[in-house]
């Protein structure tokens, strides 16, 4: 197997709400969805948008599930003053802050909110993990 993650899809209950917070957020519709998927460049990455019941279907487990899942989507940024202005720019759009901006303990800085749908995005700054030109992490190997 090639180590890669090529697309991330997020179960939601309501698609065209959904859709909107993303786009509120920046992120810009890919004319590959239709009325019942959207799809977004995320980077190297796509992330899609699908029901909630569809796509426990299509991975053949129940669709019931709330709370913490074991999963969180992280946002890196260039500057420590960019977390809350992410976290503000998603609360705006209809997010929920569920931790405000602030200093952690492995030095860096971060927060987190949950999209309409509850799903956890971790806005962070992390020193020690620069961002390169196009925004990717230039993770060390």
């Amino acid at each position: 197997m090639e180590p890669r993650i090529s697309l991330i899809t997020l179960a939601t209950r309501d698609l065209a709400r959904a859709q909107a917070f993303y786009e509120a957020l920046g992120f810009v519709a890919s004319s590959s969805g239709n009325e019942s998927v959207a799809f977004f460049r995320a980077g190297g990455v796509v992330l899609g948008l699908f029901g909630w019941d569809e796509l426990a279907e299509d991975a053949g487990v129940p669709a019931a599930g709330e709370g913490f899942r074991g999963v969180t989507i992280a946002h890196n940024v260039r500057d420590r003053s960019d977390v809350a202005t992410v976290l503000a720019a998603a609360e705006a759009a209809g997010g929920r802050i569920v931790t405000p901006a602030h200093d952690v303990f492995w030095g860096g800085h971060n927060g987190y909110f949950a999209d309409p749908d509850g799903h956890l995005w971790e806005v962070a700054w992390n020193p020690f993990f620069p961002l390169a030109e196009d925004g990717s992490l230039d993770l060390p190997v």
